[in-house]
């Protein structure tokens, strides 16, 4: 089959890495792609919110498959439009892909069907918003209605820090319309989790949970990033957590979506909050989360594309695929600055030899005069497995030891901040 995975990030190259071990891809291809994709991809020149361009790419070249990875061309309908050309896709319509592309909406989805979550209200008025944040008091949260690159929600100290991230979002437009609407909730405690799940529009096969450390800094502090690391499988997800987020969570959450008409085919990302009360969902993400995808599908055993295959067609119940009996970490290296103001092109040296004892995903790169330079916030994802997880983050710290670029920045507690 001819494959097109669409994306250029990390989780892109972690979903070419492992199609690209099916026998059934006879023929791979990423738009736009980067760096590290193009040695297991043929990289494609179309932008990857650029619907009409990427459906007539994949029709004029005869596209078998298409994965649409990221939010945003999920959230503007590009599977509709795939799946209306003609061409099969994997990921949700954009009906199904709003339990992402709007908080307000997967709040109130939860609230109807009674899925754990966080107490909450919306707003579309700033001196509503304030005067909410006033009467509830700090620590709060504030979260940009639409997407956000990850970095629409601030947890918010006091309360004047909750004022003026909720100014920032609907006044000065941080995040251009993604903030016109504000969801202010309840700061719940617990460990955060994410548990990543394969869903056919009524079954729903959760994947190894996995840990995110989303803070830039060490020990947690520092702005929010798209991610600087995982773990999986964090200890704290037990066997009896993990019976409760699927009775209490994961089904209730595929079957509303199908009750509301929106049948959910793709990955559904669940956020959650092992709060004192139980398992709560702090966000739903409509594909794979990044670094997340790059430590989960580095468990796998299986084909990729069968379940991707399973999960378009209704037949997830009945694809066979197993997860290994170990632990991955993935360490992300940023460029200095990041999620700020950053530099770009600074030449990188060091990936052969520690592709020697890890997979080095790359997230934000590009090939300049035959040397591979840094592009982007999140640089490179090193993975790597062991039997224990202490053994997986040793691995993946030891592996990222010979890359270097100016100004590169990693956390260095990566499993041990919580």
């Amino acid at each position: 089959m001819k494959v097109l995975v669409v994306g250029s990030g990390g989780r892109e190259h972690a979903i070419c890495w492992k199609l690209a071990q099916s026998p059934k891809v006879t023929e791979l291809y990423c738009a736009p792609g980067n760096a590290g994709i193009a040695q297991a991809a043929r990289c494609v020149d179309v932008k990857a919110t650029d619907v009409d361009g990427m459906v007539n790419w994949a029709r004029d070249n005869a596209m078998d498959f298409v994965v649409v990875a990221p939010d945003d061309p999920l959230a503007l309908g590009m599977v509709d439009a795939l799946e209306a050309a003609g061409i099969p896709a994997f990921g949700p319509r954009k009906n199904a892909a709003v339990i992402e592309a709007s908080k307000a909406f997967s709040k109130e989805l939860m609230k109807k069907h009674r899925i754990p979550t966080a107490k909450y209200e919306t707003f579309t008025e700033l001196d509503k918003a304030l005067a909410y944040i006033e009467a509830q008091g700090a620590p709060i949260v504030v979260k940009a209605d639409g997407l956000a690159l990850g970095k629409g929600v601030v947890v918010a100290a006091t309360v004047d820090e909750a004022k003026t991230a909720a100014r920032e979002m609907m006044e000065d437009k941080k995040f251009g319309e993604s903030g016109s609407t504000v969801v202010i909730e309840e700061c719940m405690t617990g460990p955060e989790i994410t548990v990543l799940a394969f869903a056919d529009g009524e079954h729903v096969r959760p994947m190894v949970p996995s840990q995110d450390h989303k803070r830039a800094c060490d020990g947690n502090k520092g702005p929010n990033t798209g991610g600087m690391g995982a773990i999986a499988p964090p200890p704290q997800y037990t066997p009896e957590v993990a019976k409760r987020c699927m009775e209490e969570i994961f089904q209730p959450t595929v079957a509303a979506l199908k009750a509301e008409g929106r049948p959910f085919h793709g990955v559904i990302y669940f956020g959650l909050m092992l709060t004192p009360e139980g398992p709560k969902v702090v966000e739903y993400n409509a594909r794979f989360g990044d670094p997340e995808c790059q430590a989960v599908l580095s468990l796998l055993d299986g084909d990729l594309l069968d379940i991707f295959t399973a999960c378009r067609e209704g037949t997830l119940d009945q694809v066979d695929y197993r997860w290994k009996e170990q632990a991955a970490c993935c360490l992300v290296l940023a460029s200095g600055g990041y999620p700020l103001e950053y530099k770009k092109g600074y030449p990188i040296s060091g990936l052969d030899e520690a592709g020697r004892s890890a997979v080095v995903f790359h997230a934000g790169t590009t090939e300049k005069d035959g040397q591979i330079v840094t592009n982007g916030g999140r640089v490179l994802g090193v993975t790597a497995l062991g039997d224990t997880l202490e053994q997986a983050i040793a691995n993946a710290y030891a592996a990222a030891k010979p890359i270097s670029f100016p100004d590169m920045h990693f956390r260095t507690d990566i499993g041990h901040a919580f």
